[in-house]
């Protein structure tokens, strides 16, 4: 979670918000980062886990991240709960509750429907505290 709080606060220099994460493979070695880039890039997909998912796939040669671990600072979104179920990522770890677009237990809880193929295990409220305060400052310099 270390590496995913520095990735949150790099975001902040690009005016996006300071969400950061980072996929680890099953022997807990970092493959990727990534950072919220929607800002940035203009990009609506430009999300931190879609970024780090992305870099991910490429490092490894392949799309299926079976047995890796994303670690990202915030609940991740629909998309992005969407997106690491379709890569198979074993497991999730999150900061902070997302209670305006959170869907893994906020709003939805995408990555525990027992319809979908695959169903990571969820580590949730890991450093949640200073996660959600980056957040909170962050709005607050933007009110």
């Amino acid at each position: 979670m270390d590496l995913a709080l520095e990735e949150a606060r790099a975001a902040l220099a690009t005016g996006d918000v300071p969400v950061g994460a980072v996929v680890l493979d099953p022997d807990g070695t970092v493959v990727a980062t990534g950072r919220n880039h929607r800002e940035a890039d203009q990009d609506p997909s430009g999300h931190a886990e879609i970024q780090a998912l992305r870099a991910a796939a490429r490092v490894r040669g392949e799309w299926r991240l079976e047995g890796h671990t994303l670690v990202v600072t915030l609940e991740p979104c629909t998309m992005c709960a969407g997106a690491l179920v379709q890569s198979r990522v074993a497991r999730l770890v999150f900061g902070a509750y997302d209670d305006k677009a959170g869907a893994v237990g906020s709003l939805w809880d995408v990555v525990r429907d027992r319809r979908l193929h695959h169903r990571p295990e969820v580590v949730a409220g890991v450093r949640g505290e200073e996660s959600a305060a980056l957040l909170v400052d962050f709005f607050a310099q933007r009110r």
